[in-house]
């Protein structure tokens, strides 16, 4: 898993709630078990016509956020059914971060699992990066883990809180399988003991 440290780049604005996991990625994407080529489906009932042609006004779509790497969005993102191909479209249209009010559970902790930051900020705060993410291509936002500040394109900076545990996967990029191997060998000490205590087991 890449490991997030620092993230610059374009926020797309994306004033929805309630944006469940089935607006992110419809269900027929679903048949896939690969984390890689579903970036083209992301938001594909908002991103294209009935004719497969894309629809102009969806954000995505608009020539200054084709590029974006961050998503500020309205209230219970990634709320609905606990597919984890949500985040795996999200990563592989190139999306890093996720800033909301409130995140659905499964949904955030997947996220994590997939080397995403979900962020979550007040009311307040999420009207001010709106207001910069409103920008287009001037819409250039830093998202600093370490330090945990959000930089706005006018120098303004935003603080936030995350679980030091979460936070420390990501900047090493640690998966579930990763993190464990960190203790192997204490895991190894504890299965040579049990066996010479336990050799039936």
């Amino acid at each position: 898993m890449d490991k997030f440290t620092t993230l610059t780049g374009v926020a797309a604005p994306l004033p929805i709630i309630n944006i469940d996991t089935d607006m992110i990625i419809p269900k027929q994407y679903l048949k896939t078990i690969k984390r890689t080529g579903l970036g083209s489906a992301l938001f594909s009932e908002m991103r294209y016509k009935d004719d497969g042609s894309e629809n102009p006004d969806f954000v995505l779509n608009k020539p200054a956020y084709r590029q974006s790497k961050i998503i500020v969005a309205g209230d219970n993102f990634g709320c609905g059914s606990s597919r984890e191909h949500a985040p795996w479209a999200l990563l592989d249209f190139g999306i890093r971060c996720v800033i909301s009010t409130s995140f659905a559970d499964i949904f955030y902790n997947n996220c994590f699992k997939n080397g995403i930051l979900p962020i979550v900020v007040t009311p307040e705060q999420l009207a001010l990066l709106m207001d910069d993410a409103d920008r287009g291509s001037n819409a250039t936002v830093t998202v600093d883990l370490a330090s945990q500040t959000i930089k706005g394109p006018d120098g303004g900076t935003i603080t936030f809180d995350i679980d030091p545990a979460r936070k420390n996967i990501l900047l090493e990029g640690l998966d579930d399988i990763a993190s464990t191997l960190k203790h192997d060998a204490m895991i190894g000490g504890f299965e040579k003991k049990l066996s010479a205590e336990r050799p039936w087991i």
